[in-house]
């Protein structure tokens, strides 16, 4: 089936209704209303929930593929401009992220990245063992070095999507949450108490929830659980990482878990991370989460003095190659559903970081703005599974 880009209102209708309040949505909605759309956003829950409530919030630029850095690097900047509006509830902090190498094979693929990095015109710089130290004194020792890019950030994304949905627009910007959706029709959406709502365009901005309602999509959830401590001020000063983060978190199968610490402003610091494909059980798994703490523990030879106060879980919603579903929802969508009905999910843990570029690249499509973009939004396009045979007929 086609997919109109061009929006028809219908009458008393909004011209586009979101599917999630989490960050994603919220940034598309705010960016579709800015540009002077009628949006109502619609949530089964409360803005800034589910997924969007369950991560780390970390702003990072991410480079496993180009259209990867292409879309982290754009929206970070984003983020950076948009930093002096956000008020202290956002918790927005530049923190910067410190990748750490525990051996040689480490710190090459360290001095790779960051002269590509570099080359590329990103803040970036290369450490050795002291200056790891240096920046970083309750690392353990014996680390081999690391890679420090200083304008990473965190943010409370739950606060930052509130922000979003609430700032004045050109348009016309409205939520309606305890809204649970049941399908997409031709005309619109209908609601699990049978109400239907019309609308010029759908767009599903709802992570895994979007494959109840588009059964075919190529997205899995990946289980992750998190751990927060009580507050520590000054222990850490950088969100933390380590090099051996990006293999597991390609991983395509199995569990796997990577050191991976944030300082939050309140001073207390957020605990991750693990990786699941076997369960979609929200539980937490206290085998999965005594492996991640000991992994941290071996970087942070502190931790186990400090007292923890809660740990959760989250689903990423991933996709096979890695990038996530941003535009028109055909091949996914037959002709019972509307003729205009859009995709921005698949994000896995990238959502925070990619929200701002995702909300640009929905409106320059859905609104033909005619913008030249700083990015192709090729790679992001749904359809690119239409070849691969993963999408349903």
């Amino acid at each position: 089936m086609g997919h109109s880009r061009v929006i028809q209102p219908l009458r008393s209708s909004p011209d586009v209704i979101v599917v999630g309040a989490g960050i994603v949505g919220g940034a598309c909605a705010h960016e579709l209303a800015r540009h002077g759309a009628d949006v109502l956003v619609l949530d089964r829950a409360g803005i800034g929930g589910g997924v969007t409530a369950a991560g780390m919030g970390h702003l990072v630029l991410m480079d496993d593929s180009p259209a990867e850095f292409a879309l982290s690097a754009w929206s970070r900047d984003l983020w950076l401009e948009l930093a002096p509006r956000l008020s202290a509830r956002e918790a927005f902090v530049r923190c910067g992220t410190l990748w750490v190498a525990a051996d040689d094979e480490e710190y090459e693929l360290a001095q790779t990245r960051q002269q590509a990095l570099a080359q590329a015109g990103v803040a970036c710089s290369l450490l050795d063992a002291q200056q790891v130290r240096e920046a970083e004194p309750e690392l353990r020792d014996g680390l081999r070095g690391g890679m420090l890019l200083a304008d990473d950030a965190v943010v409370y994304a739950p606060a930052a999507a509130a922000w979003l949905l609430a700032q004045p627009v050109k348009g016309r910007l409205t939520c309606r949450l305890d809204a649970q959706v049941a399908r997409v029709d031709r005309e619109g959406v209908v609601l699990a108490n049978g109400e239907t709502l019309a609308a010029g365009a759908v767009l599903l901005a709802n992570g895994l929830q979007a494959t109840a309602l588009l059964p075919g999509l190529p997205i899995q959830a990946k289980k992750g659980h998190l751990l927060i401590t009580d507050r520590y001020p000054g222990t850490i000063r950088h969100q933390i990482l380590e090099l051996g983060y990006i293999k597991s978190a390609h991983n395509a199968s199995g569990t796997s878990v990577a050191f991976n610490v944030q300082p939050r402003p309140t001073g207390q610091i957020l605990i991750g991370s693990s990786r699941q494909f076997d369960s979609v059980d929200p539980a937490i798994e206290p085998e999965i989460l005594a492996r991640m703490l000991r992994r941290a523990c071996e970087y942070l030879p502190a931790l186990p003095m400090l007292n923890a106060i809660r740990a959760w879980t989250g689903f990423r919603p991933a996709t096979s190659d890695g990038l996530p579903l941003i535009g028109p929802a055909a091949p996914f969508a037959d002709d019972t559903y509307h003729r205009s009905t859009w995709l921005a999910a698949g994000h896995e843990g990238l959502g925070v970081t990619t929200a701002l570029a995702t909300g640009k690249l929905i409106a320059a499509q859905m609104l033909e703005l005619g913008d030249v973009l700083p990015i192709d939004a090729a790679p992001y396009q749904p359809a690119r599974f239409a070849q691969t045979g993963v999408a349903h007929a």
